[in-house]
């Protein structure tokens, strides 16, 4: 039983208690004995006189009933009034924090997201308090979702044109001039590739948000999906004078999308290398540990405010809130995404010798 069950049942006991109280203490002080002739006598019973040898004498008439013994009034009254009291009491005491959430509710409909009940609860620590904290951790939440709706627009708008301009100004330069069309043929092409990115990626995160997957979960060799990711990564590694150190131990099967996992990984293995100084190294460690698999992924660079640990993984953030560079920000966020699909958790920290360690802790 619940806190608010413990309530009501002390409130309605508390309230039969004085009625009933209340009533027994009147109708004590009504008893018969304060009228005489009206003792209390058993059918058919001899009077205390009565010897046994004599006949019975005639019962006299008894005096009538007096009319305040006719019908309790006074007990009823005063246990009726009691009633509507404690009854009036418990009716507001539940009435008021409902009519408070039931006005939250309206607030939020209407677009006031900032609304909150906690504060006007009061004392209370029963279930009905608990739903105002409920009801506040809901509005925010649905508050950060829709600030992020915005800037996901926002952001999307923004990566969206800078290239559509270069179209249309490398359109109107084709025109101009007919003779570089093959120069301005390859700038299209490559503003293309880099549209049809963006989209893909921002198509691939809705999807995950959604939950919907197409592919069926399977078997996935981890170690062997890190190998091929550390092999691609070695290529563009060599021409910073990076490295990629793996250092996997054992055999690291888990359930789950083979390409979206392939995606994820490399996202954070590619963000890792692009911020290391040239010569850095980035080392990616995995193992099992009891039903968990573990990975490590850490590298060189200047790491990321702490503050900001936990930003990196939303859509569009490029450090101190930029949108500008050589990335869209968005594979850490689809990283994170993937890694929830399969139970799993990431989360980012500073290392204490410098660099960014991302750890990704998935179900074996």
């Amino acid at each position: 039983m619940g806190r608010l069950f413990w309530k009501f049942f002390f409130i309605f006991w508390v309230a039969q208690f004085v009625t009933a109280a209340g009533v027994g203490t009147a109708i004590w002080i009504l008893r018969p004995q304060h009228f005489p002739g009206h003792g209390l006598v058993v059918p058919g019973s001899p009077p205390p006189e009565f010897s046994g040898t004599e006949a019975l004498p005639p019962p006299h008439p008894r005096p009538p009933i007096p009319p305040e013994m006719s019908l309790p009034l006074l007990p009823i009254a005063a246990g009726s009034l009691v009633s509507l009291v404690f009854a009036g009491l418990l009716a507001w005491y539940f009435a008021r924090p409902i009519r408070l959430l039931r006005g939250a509710f309206a607030a939020v409909v209407s677009g006031e997201i900032d609304t909150r009940v906690g504060s006007a609860m009061g004392g209370r620590n029963d279930e009905l308090a608990d739903l105002g904290k409920d009801f506040d951790d809901m509005a925010g939440q649905l508050g950060d979702l829709l600030n992020a709706q915005r800037n996901l627009l926002h952001d999307v708008s923004h990566e969206l044109r800078s290239p559509m301009a270069r179209l249309q100004a490398t359109a109107d330069l084709i025109r101009q001039q007919p003779e570089r069309g093959a120069e301005f043929a390859e700038r299209i092409v490559r503003d293309t590739e880099r549209m049809d990115r963006l989209i893909g990626e921002l198509l691939t995160l809705a999807r995950l948000d959604s939950g919907i997957q197409d592919a069926i979960p399977e078997s996935v060799d981890l170690g062997e999906v890190i190998a091929d990711i550390a092999e691609d990564a070695r290529i563009e590694a060599e021409e910073r004078g990076c490295t990629i150190d793996l250092a996997l131990n054992g055999e690291l099967w888990l359930h789950g999308d083979r390409e979206l996992l392939h995606r994820a990984i490399e996202n954070v293995v590619r963000n890792a290398l692009h911020h290391s100084p040239p010569g850095g190294l980035v080392r990616v460690a995995g193992q099992v540990e009891g039903n968990r698999l573990r990975l490590s992924i850490s590298d060189q660079g200047r790491g990321v405010p702490d503050e900001a640990l936990d930003k990196i993984f939303q859509p569009f953030y490029r450090g101190g809130g930029k949108t500008s560079g050589g990335g869209y920000g968005l594979g850490l966020a689809i990283a994170e995404r993937v890694i929830a699909a399969v139970d799993g958790q990431i989360r980012a920290k500073n290392a204490d010798s410098g660099g960014l360690v991302v750890e990704i802790d998935l179900p074996v």
